[in-house]
């Protein structure tokens, strides 16, 4: 690979992306089989078969760290189907045990709920969290498919005060993919809100990964665990998932008074497909590579110059288009 393609790649990403730091608890939801195996937790486990029972398991923690603190309050859970019905559900109490704050282990207040998937398509889990100690409203939602090209629901609107809408389907994705979407608050949109981006690891991964950011960037170890954007004059954002595994994005309304109240949406992400060494696609060139960037800086540019032109943000769309490029070319280098 030639060192000034990754030079410019580099350069033109800067140009259309931005990233942050802060420490985040999120409501993790979870489907799993059983609590043995709650934090073994895959894209897989995002999908159901017509008439499948889901358990989801909802604890409150950092996903990043693998940190978990017990839940204040008792989740309000609904799940919206694919035809629109709204079924609503009943938390029990349980508990879980994993690692404090103080990297002990501890058991820890916790929830489940159940429901059956009883129709094609997307239904929408829909939580709602109180934290009076992290003066936090939370609102999550994670989307369980069912069935082979039935993809309806998964961007529905349900009514939360502060909400996600996604624009990519947020199943399929592979890592390296570009997730977009925009915050509503009261069902207009959230201008200016931080937007946070945490994946989630498991006990050891956590404990690891941890570590070696304390040795790596011992001045700020946590701006590499939560990932901070801003959305835009219309509540739009986006931002690369780079890595397999399950996804947590939240944009937040940050009241003068009162509590903060959260939207946060649920992304599994899966492995690179084809895997490695498998795809039959010759690898991109190093004249191809460099195409791809030219084009994702003209459209940065353009969207800049149009937005000089009306006194505004750059466009939306114009800005996606070139995340996209970027995606894949970040996708090519990955497969050289």
């Amino acid at each position: 690979m030639n060192k000034s393609i990754i030079t410019i790649a580099f350069a033109a990403l800067m140009l259309i992306a931005c990233t942050g730091m802060a420490g985040a608890h999120f409501t993790m939801v979870f489907p799993s089989d059983s609590e043995a195996t709650v934090w073994d937790v895959a894209p897989e486990d995002y999908i159901a078969e017509e008439g499948e029972t889901k358990t989801l398991y909802m604890m409150w923690g950092h996903p990043y760290e693998h940190i978990l603190f017990d839940m204040a309050s008792v989740p309000e859970v609904s799940v919206v189907k694919p035809d629109g019905t709204v079924l609503q559900l009943t938390a029990t109490e349980i508990t879980v045990d994993e690692m404090n704050e103080e990297g002990a282990l501890g058991t820890f207040k916790a929830y489940k709920t159940s429901f059956t998937v009883d129709q094609p398509g997307d239904s929408v889990v829909c939580v709602k969290y109180e934290d009076e100690d992290e003066n936090l409203i939370d609102y999550t939602k994670a989307v369980i498919h069912c069935g082979e090209e039935t993809w309806f629901g998964w961007d529905a609107k349900v009514g939360q005060q502060t909400e996600i809408i996604p624009y990519m389907r947020p199943y399929g994705m592979e890592e390296g993919f570009v997730f977009a979407g925009k915050a509503l608050y009261d069902g207009k949109a959230l201008a200016g809100a931080p937007v946070e981006v945490e994946i989630y690891h498991t006990l050891n991964l956590g404990i690891e990964i941890v570590e070696t950011a304390e040795d790596m960037f011992p001045y700020d170890p946590p701006m590499v665990f939560t990932r901070l954007i801003m959305s835009n004059e219309n509540g739009e954002f986006m931002y690369t998932l780079d890595e397999p595994g399950i996804w947590f994005v939240g944009g937040t309304m940050e009241p003068e008074t009162g509590r903060n109240v959260r939207g946060v949406f649920i992304v599994p992400i899966l492995e690179e497909f084809p895997p490695e060494g498998e795809s039959s696609a010759p690898s991109a060139s190093s004249a191809e590579l460099q195409q791809a960037v030219d084009e994702a800086k003209a459209a940065a540019e353009e969207a800049k110059q149009s937005a000089a032109g009306t006194s505004s943000t750059p466009g939306f769309g114009a800005i996606l288009a070139a995340a996209g490029i970027l995606g894949a070319l970040f996708l090519a280098i990955r497969r050289k």
